[in-house]
């Protein structure tokens, strides 16, 4: 089988391992208003106050843990590492943490902050971006969070819809389908599956061949089997 299988994830997959969610009611939206500390130009206006937000997002990653469904999604990649793709929409390191392999982040990495300037890339795991590593050590420019805010270029997309280009199974697992139109991805496969804990008004059912309603850490061992099935050529 020369088709792939793309998994497409979202915040959703992350929410079991204790990691907030902008869009839930208790979620990080509720004390923060988008345009402060995630818009294109909020470096510019809310600069310190920006920083804190991520430096506060990225300690509250720091001692949580992979939950089953990255873990399952780990070792299916591992097993058949040039027949699935990750792809994800969270910055946090979850798959990382279970050396999940060319995970390809969407809308950035939080332990990664980036040059203003020159775009250098360097990693600080958990620290807080302060005065040490808030000057680029290459150009002398202003360093940021490696996020993608909303209204800026995401230049990881490309490489999405290039991956999309070989898929067969389309997984879709804990998004609720407002910043990327999962209903319109599911053109590029033969066969699709949502997992969500509950339907959203901007997924199209009727686009997906399966659909689970429930917590993604009792669907993935469903998946898992769909994914076997579909790479070992039987009915999904």
């Amino acid at each position: 089988m020369d088709k792939k299988v793309i998994i497409l994830t979202g915040a959703g997959i992350s929410k079991p391992s204790g990691i907030s969610t902008f869009r839930d009611t208790d979620g990080l939206w509720e004390n923060h208003k988008i345009e402060d500390i995630c818009s294109a130009g909020c470096l510019d206006t809310n600069y310190e106050a920006t920083i804190k937000f991520y430096n506060q997002r990225r300690k509250e990653i720091s001692d949580k843990n992979a939950n089953i469904a990255h873990k399952t999604i780990a070792k299916l990649k591992d097993k058949y590492p040039d027949l699935i793709e990750v792809i994800t929409q969270n910055v946090d390191d979850m798959f990382e943490k279970v050396n999940c392999k060319d995970v390809l982040h969407l809308h950035g990495f939080l332990p990664e902050i980036k040059c203003m300037s020159c775009a250098d890339i360097i990693n600080i795991a958990y620290e807080e971006q302060n005065n040490s590593n808030i000057i680029c050590k290459k150009c002398a420019g202003k360093m940021r969070p490696n996020i993608v805010f909303f209204g800026e270029m995401a230049p990881n997309y490309e490489e999405m819809y290039k991956k999309l280009e070989e898929c067969g199974l389309l997984v879709v697992i804990g998004t609720s389908g407002y910043v990327i139109d999962v209903s319109f991805l599911t053109q590029y496969a033969d066969f699709t599956i949502l997992n969500n804990f509950e339907s959203s008004e901007a997924i199209i059912e009727e686009c997906f061949n399966k659909k689970y309603y429930e917590c993604a850490t009792t669907a993935i061992l469903k998946i898992e089997q769909d994914i076997e099935n579909f790479i070992n050529e039987k009915r999904i």
